[in-house]
């Protein structure tokens, strides 16, 4: 009887993570895709002109978050190059 989820074998594990080699045993293809990140505060009013103009200038919006203040931050990605 299998019990629980083989979390080694998981494709959400970043390679190494979870095995014990503390990634040594990693296997990183050349193609792997390197990120560079930015974060931004965000106005209420006008909010889409600024994912706008970051998404023009090839950022990905990955969260927006509440601050405990109550102001939006954006994060955001693109590949580096």
């Amino acid at each position: 009887m299998t019990t629980g989820t083989d979390w080694n074998s998981s494709p959400f594990l970043r390679a190494g993570a979870g095995t014990g080699t503390g990634g040594s045993s990693a296997h990183y293809s050349s193609d792997m895709t390197s990120w560079e990140y930015a974060t931004t505060p965000l106005i209420v009013h006008s909010t889409q002109q600024i994912l706008n103009n970051w998404g023009q200038d090839g950022w990905e919006l990955v969260q927006v978050l509440v601050m405990p203040d109550g102001n939006l931050v954006a994060y955001f990605k693109r590949p580096v190059g």
